[in-house]
């Protein structure tokens, strides 16, 4: 469970069922009537992400995967609005600020997402609750930056911390930002075209859905099942791994980068187990 690094939810929420967006806002709204917070119960993509995001002013990442992260920094990209970049895994965290056309974005310093299981998941490696709170803020410190200093834009650079270690660095990406690239120089956003990241499918007659991610992709099957093998029982050859990761759920991930979530047939809820596990 995700409970002890989250301010917003309880067991009973949990207990009740609610969408964790519903609990958020009501709980924000607890704290101050004079909020307008709205939740959104909905999966941001391709599709949806114009009416979600019209109207904002800032992106703020929360999100746990880089294929939703490559969607926002294409649609930030397109509509010119600033985004903050989060993430956290282990102690480690990393914070970066997104101006479109004035600093470096997610594709100039990532070109394309790793390839599904080669870096380490919130579930497969942990995360510690105050590696979470300290990212949330320097995000949130960035966000109100962005919004009240409108004529200073931030320097282009990466927030790189290891709370473990006590280490903070500061990387200059000014040169990605004068070099630039195709999402927020020359006009190119297959994410939010729909032609980059996955294409999933429910596989037909079958409790099961598919993800096919970008070609070329290969899976390092023996790291991912030393990794998997924390969650629970794994088998792997040269060609399938599959690990039994949740009751009555089985991920199935082949070395070209196909993954088949057994256990389900919503999309929804295959992309997350399939981002929770593998990273897709």
């Amino acid at each position: 469970s995700n409970l002890p690094r989250q301010m917003l939810f309880t067991e009973q929420d949990v207990r009740a069922g609610l969408p964790k967006a519903v609990v958020a806002a009501g709980r924000l709204q607890e704290i101050d009537r004079q909020l307008q917070v709205h939740g959104e119960v909905a999966d941001l993509t391709a599709a949806t992400i114009g009416s979600l995001c019209a109207t904002a002013d800032v992106i703020v990442d929360g999100t746990d995967n880089f294929e939703t992260r490559f969607l926002i920094n294409d649609f930030a990209c397109r509509e010119g609005v600033p985004w903050i970049y989060g993430g956290v895994i282990g102690a480690e965290g990393r914070v970066m600020a997104v101006v479109p056309g004035v600093t470096a974005c997610l594709r100039c310093l990532i070109p394309e997402p790793p390839a599904p299981g080669s870096l380490p998941t919130c579930d497969t490696a942990g995360v510690i609750g105050p590696a979470v709170l300290v990212v949330g803020g320097v995000q949130a410190a960035e966000a109100i930056k962005l919004l009240v200093r409108t004529d200073q834009p931030p320097p282009s650079q990466l927030l790189a911390c290891d709370l473990w270690e006590s280490n903070w660095r500061t990387i200059d990406l000014s040169p990605l930002a004068a070099a630039g690239c195709g999402s927020c120089r020359g006009g190119d956003h297959p994410w939010l075209a729909g032609s980059g990241g996955t294409e999933a499918t429910v596989l037909c007659g079958q409790d099961a859905v598919q993800f096919r991610t970008v070609a070329g992709q290969l899976v390092d099957l023996e790291d991912l099942a030393m990794r998997l093998g924390e969650v629970g029982p794994v088998t792997v050859n040269r060609w399938l791994l599959r690990a039994e990761v949740e009751p009555g759920i089985t991920l199935s991930v082949f070395a070209d980068g196909r993954l088949i979530v057994t256990g389900t047939r919503e999309l929804a809820r295959g992309r997350s187990i399939a981002a929770r596990y593998v990273g897709m």
